[in-house]
């Protein structure tokens, strides 16, 4: 039987009072079904064509007679690349005009002809989703800028931090629907920073783990603008953090290795990196590994990784509605599909988990393991 935890808590977000209220204690229950806590409705984060993406955006529709349909929080149309063309076009106008409005604020404060030279770039890490685990840099650079960038995975309460007279452009990308493609965020960043704009690209986790920071910031400095990193909590750490689960500990993993479970050219087969990473003495963590995790755990124990490895799966870690699945790895790609869990979801795998205080599965595993 796998463990199942279903993290409920009072809504915390960052808010101008000097004390924010904790979470209540992680409280484990037994079940083989999702909540209602699953539905995009609730989700933490900016999900596809949300009502509160288009809230929070709507500065780029302004005097659209086709404004964009906020009555839910849908799944993707079927041609999905016309209704993205479509989205870009009605930006359009308000990115230009803003563009000339910083443009001409550069020029009437002496900063013509190339004077004072580009505005800076700051790829900001947002960490997993609690704004509590923001650091004070983070906020103070958020708090500054003049335009933000943001991902899927940057949570709602973390963008209330956002001054009043900033702007906000989600260039968030999900499995079938990227708002912008890469290469149309890199031409964004330029285009505003040339234009002496700050600019903040907003990015869940770490901006340089798994976030595609290098790629941004080689791009940029290749253009001679220049490029700050503001480092955030990753999502092993701070998922691992939540569960109690040490990712190194001495006697039982000595490393840990963070694995993506995408390929850069898609598929079911996660970088061909099972065979070096079938460690037992080693801490396995997945990104994105949900629709990759079956291929994975396969080869994982073909290659010698026992059935038995204490694994688990969390969604939406760290915030409100985090969802936990503990299961032994030959059962854990069963137990997720059990418990409906959706992305974001993070997958740690290695005899650590069983030091986990919510792990209850053989409560001999890890009495056995801190004794050795």
């Amino acid at each position: 039987m796998a463990r199942f935890c279903d993290l409920q808590s009072l809504s915390s977000p960052f808010s101008s009072h000097p004390t924010i209220p904790r979470s209540p204690n992680f409280k484990p229950i037994f079940s083989f079904h999702c909540s209602s806590s699953s539905s995009s409705s609730s989700s933490p984060f900016t999900e596809k064509h949300s009502i509160k993406r288009y809230q929070r955006d709507d500065w780029l529709y302004k005097n659209q007679s086709d404004q964009p349909s906020v009555t839910s929080s849908c799944s993707i149309p079927y041609d999905s690349e016309s209704i993205r063309q479509n989205d870009i076009a009605m930006q359009l106008p308000e990115l230009k005009k803003l563009l000339e409005v910083l443009r001409e604020k550069r020029v009437s404060s002496g900063c013509d002809d190339g004077k004072c030279g580009p505005g800076n770039v700051f790829l900001v890490g947002t960490g997993p989703g609690d704004p509590e685990l923001l650091t004070l840099k983070a906020v103070k650079v958020i708090q500054s800028a003049d335009l933000l960038l943001y991902d899927r995975l940057v949570s709602n309460d973390v963008l209330e931090l956002v001054g009043p007279d900033a702007r906000l452009l989600y260039v968030g990308k999900t499995a079938g629907y990227h708002s912008r493609t890469q290469e149309e965020i890199h031409e964004l960043l330029l285009n505003f920073a040339e234009a002496g704009a700050t600019v903040v690209r907003l990015k869940g986790g770490d901006p340089l783990v798994f976030g595609r920071g290098g790629e941004e910031m080689d791009f940029l400095q290749q253009q001679g603008i220049q490029v700050k990193i503001v480092p955030g909590i990753t999502a092993a750490s701070g998922i691992a953090a939540e569960l109690g689960i040490p990712l190194t500990h001495r006697g039982v993993a000595t490393s840990v290795r963070f694995l993506t479970g995408h390929s850069r050219k898609g598929g079911t087969d996660p970088l061909f990196v099972a065979e070096n990473a079938a460690d037992p003495d080693s801490t396995l963590v997945v990104y994105m590994g949900l629709s990759t995790l079956p291929s994975l755990a396969l080869k994982l124990m073909h290659h010698g990784l026992p059935p038995d490895t204490p694994a688990a799966a969390v969604e939406r870690g760290t915030t409100p509605q985090q969802r936990t699945v503990f299961a032994h790895l030959k059962d854990l790609a069963d137990e997720i599909k059990a418990a409906e869990l959706v992305s974001p979801t993070l997958i740690v795998i290695g005899r650590v988990v069983s030091l986990s205080p919510h792990w209850s599965l053989s409560s001999n595993e890890a009495s056995s393991l801190v004794e050795a």
